[in-house]
């Protein structure tokens, strides 16, 4: 079994979609990252009907991963709804979620993002953040 099989088969057993009152849904977007030790944590997505209060699988990965060990750096992240990534943008977080990465730790900017977990196809957050964010500005 490969990283990214065990990153998949983590993040799966997060998904069980539900709504938990008329206003909010969780587990319906599920994720696994792999800290910079090796470690693996999951997060689900928690959305209500207003937007502002959602929180993504991919922030509460994180905030598990810091809130467990303190750590700040990923190596790796799968995020997905009811099958894995599968191309055509496909487990790619949202604006929100690529900044909270950087700003958690800049070297989250080589952190992989899987795009197509068949074909093992993955791209790095830093290729994902337009030039203006300014990353390069500072040294990790």
């Amino acid at each position: 079994m490969d990283i990214w099989e065990a990153l998949y088969l983590k993040a799966k057993e997060q998904y069980h979609p539900e709504e938990l009152t008329p206003f909010i849904q969780a587990h319906h977007v599920v994720c696994a990252l792999e800290s910079e030790n090796g470690e693996i944590y999951t997060g689900f997505c928690i959305e209500s009907c207003c937007g502002v209060m959602d929180l993504c699988a991919e922030r509460t990965a994180a905030l598990n991963m810091y809130l467990q060990s303190g750590q700040t750096a990923v190596k790796r992240l799968i995020v997905f709804r009811d099958r894995p990534p599968f191309g055509q943008g496909s487990g790619m977080p949202c604006g929100a979620c690529r900044e909270f990465f950087l700003q958690l730790n800049l070297k989250n900017r080589d952190m992989e993002i899987m795009t197509d977990y068949e074909k093992r196809e993955t791209v790095t957050l830093g290729s994902l953040m337009p030039d203006w964010w300014g990353m390069y500005r500072y040294q990790v």
